[in-house]
């Protein structure tokens, strides 16, 4: 049965002020009873096995109500540091009445404050002065007081009086509850607590840094500590052991650990003497690790304790210490709702990139310079189930191959001239369940590319110098503004890896292709750049029929080019570029100039038929699918374009012996060439 603990006092206010300073500490270990003058219950009798009260004057008003045998605790009493504050702020040599609940509570309460070290001002008790003696005076008062004078220049109220360390203790003491002082340490839980008795707050400071350091090593520990004795019952058993395992303390505490937790090598160290480290084990469901060591001193053995941590928890904080060790800054600031544009084109191409962030497949994303490659790499992981982790950006056009490896895989202490002092981690480590965006892929060396493909097949990596495997769990985001195909069948880059890498390809749609975005994209910049301009009709109709060769990238650059002009309205004369000559820029040499003029020679009267030929193609080549000769004619008719069949075979077999097409065996279709396409820009403009 419990022991009970009456709280005795003037008002209801100071009764529920030190129960909240109990209960903090002991809990529901003691059964209080508030009693105050005022309440008609106190007549019943106070039966309890221990009374606080404030003052022996209260003990004589509640004297004749005891109605059991008991103990007596007379309450020393401070203040808070925010009440001392209060006073230590008042103007020097000021005349201040103190008002407490009786007068022998306030001559005690005005010593506290003396000792606390107040000695700029006078103190005086309002019991003993006369009313008149109040007039233009500051007043004190605790908490909620009745004996609040009108006349009083300014009243403070420096809150409830709070209950000293040493009544803490006598009350610790009186309930058998020590033990739980000492593993709490009264200082840090009572930081608000302003004590008079400085001795005994010294001694509790030293007492407590000396004999429970280990109990504040537990409760600052980010791992579950077990702690058995040599014939196995346990003794130590701290909250994030009572986490991981399902168990209170107070159910465990004493128990045989080695029966309890069989999976856990305490019986082969008790045996052995010698550590176990890091065995993976599973405990109430979760994958843990555990270590476990033998405790020996002067040569006699004490036990065991046993360090467990979540393998999950274990992940994350490599993940946060290998964020530290290479450093900030691998983050993917942008999502699919910063990717400006209304097309379908692009429309399509967002709604192909959230299905693939679903999966943990490669991905290649290919498309012009200035497309937004990075963008939806950075969009797609966020969309992912890797997005609490990294996002690592590696430019493999930008750095020298010798650099990219030790970039890429980290390298071991000594593993070259010049490798740092104790190695270093590379971007693959650092990406661990994350995602690895490899920009400009096809510009990585073969050598580096043999290794990339053994990566993505055995998922682990060997430092530079080095000799361990390390696991990386990695998704790789490649992508390159090159013709990777063709340079596979060159033999400029392993068809093997490119295979690997395309499993999930996603091709972005060039600016000129998706032309209602245009005007969107500007007043996105606008916004961007702060500024108000307005476009002419000219200057709009312009720059929705440029070829835009550098995408979305030139788009923004010409934006901040007419911000910087400063007028309100921007025409066709203030463009830094000649339309006119504009077109020019669509071929790369004479000859496909050259090329150009037969082709319309030989398209004569049918060239509308060509270029509509031309844009589906482009829109299949921008989808990743081939279209035929009967897929065109089916689109012509629904489009009510009238084209036979015929026509478009002829058409598609005169476009490849212009180098326009490619057309491939059987069902296979045909695809638009990289000159189909700038052939198709001339050819609109025009």
């Amino acid at each position: 049965m419990e022991k009970i603990l009456a709280i005795a006092s003037y008002s209801i206010e100071s009764v529920n002020s030190y129960y909240a300073q109990i209960r903090s500490l002991f809990a529901e270990k003691i059964e209080v009873k508030k009693i105050y003058i005022d309440d008609p219950k106190i007549e019943k009798g106070i039966y309890a096995d221990v009374i606080l009260m404030p003052s022996y004057h209260m003990f004589g008003k509640i004297k004749k109500y005891i109605r059991s045998k008991c103990d007596l605790v007379f309450a020393s009493r401070t203040i808070s540091k925010l009440g001392l504050e209060k006073i230590m702020n008042i103007k020097e040599d000021e005349e201040v009445i103190l008002i407490d609940e009786s007068p022998g509570m306030t001559e005690q309460m005005i010593s506290v404050i003396y000792q606390l070290g107040v000695n700029h001002i006078n103190l005086k008790s309002y019991w003993s002065i006369q009313e008149k003696d109040i007039q233009d005076k500051i007043v004190i008062i605790l908490g909620q007081s009745d004996y609040i004078p009108n006349t009083a220049k300014e009243i403070i109220n420096i809150g409830n009086s709070l209950l000293d360390f040493n009544t803490i203790i006598d009350i610790g003491m009186k309930f058998d509850l020590m033990s739980m002082l000492n593993r709490q340490d009264i200082g840090r839980s009572y930081r608000e607590v302003e004590t008079a008795n400085f001795g005994l707050a010294e001694i509790l400071r030293v007492t407590n840094s000396r004999e429970s350091q280990l109990d504040i090593l537990l409760q600052v520990t980010d791992a579950g500590v077990i702690g058995i004795e040599p014939e196995g019952n346990i003794f130590l058993y701290n909250d994030i052991a009572e986490e991981v395992i399902g168990i209170r303390e107070d159910e465990i505490i004493n128990k045989n650990g080695i029966e309890l937790f069989p999976q856990i090598p305490f019986k082969c160290v008790l045996k052995s003497l010698r550590s176990v480290e890091e065995k993976l084990v599973r405990i109430n469901g979760y994958d843990v690790v555990a270590s476990v060591n033998p405790l020996i001193h002067s040569k006699k053995l004490y036990g065991a304790i046993s360090i467990i941590r979540k393998y999950s928890d274990t992940e994350k904080k490599q993940h946060i210490l290998r964020k530290q060790l290479i450093g900030k800054g691998h983050k993917a600031k942008y999502s699919f709702d910063d990717i400006i544009g209304e097309s379908d084109a692009l429309v399509k191409c967002k709604k192909i990139g959230r299905r693939m962030a679903k999966s943990n497949s490669s991905i290649l994303i290919t498309g012009e310079t200035g497309t937004g490659k990075e963008l939806f790499a950075q969009a797609i992981h966020n969309t992912s189930p890797r997005k609490n982790y990294q996002f690592v950006a590696v430019n493999c056009g930008a750095i020298p191959e010798n650099l990219l490896e030790s970039e890429l895989f980290g390298y071991e202490e000594g593993a070259f001239t010049g490798a740092k002092k104790g190695g270093k981690s590379g971007l693959f480590e650092l990406a661990h369940k994350g995602t690895l965006f490899l920009d400009e892929i096809t510009e990585m060396s073969m050598d580096l590319q043999v290794k990339l493909l053994r990566v993505l097949e055995e998922r682990e990596i060997i430092r530079i110098g080095g000799n361990r495997m390390i696991d990386v769990d990695v998704r790789i985001i490649a992508a390159t503004n090159n013709n990777i195909k063709n340079m596979v069948k060159k033999g400029e880059f392993r068809e093997d890896l490119y295979y690997r890498l395309n499993v999930l390809p996603l091709r972005i749609p060039p600016l000129r292709v998706r032309k209602e975005d245009i005007l969107v994209l500007i007043e996105e910049f606008k916004k961007e750049f702060k500024s108000d301009f307005t476009l002419t009709e000219k200057a709009k109709e312009l720059l929705l029929n440029y070829s835009w060769n550098g995408n979305v990238r030139e788009l923004r650059n010409y934006v901040e080019y007419f911000v910087n002009l400063d007028l309100k309205e921007i025409d066709a004369k203030n463009f830094p570029f000649d339309y006119e000559e504009s077109t020019d820029n669509e071929f790369e040499n004479q000859y496909e100039k050259r090329l150009m003029v037969s082709f319309l020679e030989a398209a004569g009267n049918n060239i509308r038929k060509y270029i509509f030929v031309l844009e589906e193609l482009e829109k299949g080549y921008i989808d990743n699918r081939r279209l035929g000769r009967r897929s065109i004619h089916q689109i012509a008719k629904e489009k009510e374009v009238f084209i036979s069949e015929q026509e478009i075979r002829s058409i598609l077999v005169n476009l490849e012996k212009f180098s326009m097409v490619e057309i491939f065996k059987g069902r296979s279709g045909t695809v638009i060439t990289e000159y189909g396409i700038r052939a198709l820009r001339y050819l609109q403009m025009g």
